[in-house]
């Protein structure tokens, strides 16, 4: 029991050393501070100077004043827009890169897309082109079929925005009935 008692003493005294230099200290965690802020603001920056390179998209339509009764209602989160068939390339411009809550209303005159928080916004019908299950949109991937996309042409562009619901289930609901929609306004188109 002699051998244990060294032992026990050495692990008993040992302390950390006390800070004799804190102005280094200090110093490294003002810099640490500085640098973390320096980060923030480039990438503020680059979002800001991403929307000054997306301002030919004009404004958003609104809802009109009588958009006509309910098809479809949805409850979920708005994930953002993307450049059509480039799922990384975000769209800034008029909140669209904004992720929030969303009520999405699908009526005979189009897509009503309330966001509280957020710029709300609306997709006519003539300007709807697909309707799709996908698994990611800038920043934000999925399992396969987690996520709503709804294609529309917007200002001479085509823009993919990504939606999930609160009950995932009502996503084939939503692709099925909008392009039923798309496929029959395009064939009145036609005539």
């Amino acid at each position: 029991m002699t051998s244990v008692a060294p032992v026990l003493l050495l692990a008993a005294e040992k302390e950390s050393a006390e800070v004799t230099d804190w102005a280094a200290r200090v110093g490294w965690v003002v810099g640490l501070g500085l640098f973390v802020a320096l980060v923030y603001w480039l990438m503020r920056e680059g979002w800001k100077w991403r929307g000054t390179l997306q301002s030919d998209l004009p404004e958003l339509p609104g809802a009109p004043d009588d958009p006509g009764a309910a098809k479809l209602v949805l409850s979920g989160r708005y994930h953002g827009s993307t450049t059509a068939g480039q799922w990384l390339d975000r769209i800034v411009a008029h909140g669209l890169g904004t992720r929030s809550r969303v009520e999405l209303t699908l009526t005979d005159a189009g897509l009503d897309v309330v966001r509280p928080g957020a710029a709300d916004f609306f997709v006519p019908v003539a300007a709807l082109r697909e309707a799709r299950l996908d698994k990611g949109i800038a920043g934000k991937v999925l399992t396969e079929g987690g996520l709503l996309v709804v294609t529309w042409a917007h200002g001479g562009k085509l823009i993919d925005s990504g939606f999930r619901s609160d009950h995932a289930a009502e996503h084939n609901e939503w692709v099925d009935t909008l392009n039923d929609m798309i496929n029959k306004t395009e064939t009145e188109g036609a005539r």
